[in-house]
């Protein structure tokens, strides 16, 4: 699994990094077949209001490619509720995974519906 942390106007401290890694672990903790993980944290100064702190996430699976995007005034409070939408979205893969593969077992015929040759 690659992970890459990159921040737009602002400094990643060891902290910062520390802190993303950890809160991936709850992903990695539901779902293992994670390909790319590019984490992107960005700090906005707008002259209208105050500092907006946007945190993104893009995640490749097999076959699928996961984004979610959190916005607030803090870092960490965007890390968070972004890995709280990503959890969500990487779950619901999840058991869309595991459902299409229980399909073809229900298909199949049960014993009691198929019938024995009968021998001469």
């Amino acid at each position: 699994m690659n992970l890459t942390i990159s921040g737009h106007h602002l400094e990643l401290t060891p902290a910062i990094r520390e802190y993303v890694q950890g809160k991936l672990e709850r992903i990695k903790r539901h779902f293992d077949h994670v390909i790319d993980i590019a984490v992107i944290l960005t700090v906005d100064n707008l002259p209208e209001k105050e500092k907006r702190q946007k945190a993104e996430i893009n995640l490749r699976v097999r076959g699928k490619d996961l984004h979610a995007e959190s916005i607030a005034d803090n870092l960490y409070a965007a890390i968070d509720t972004l890995i709280d939408k990503l959890d969500r979205q990487v779950i619901k893969y999840k058991t869309k995974q595991q459902d299409h593969q229980h399909e073809a077992i229900k298909r199949l015929p049960d014993e009691s519906d198929v019938v024995a040759p009968s021998g001469a």
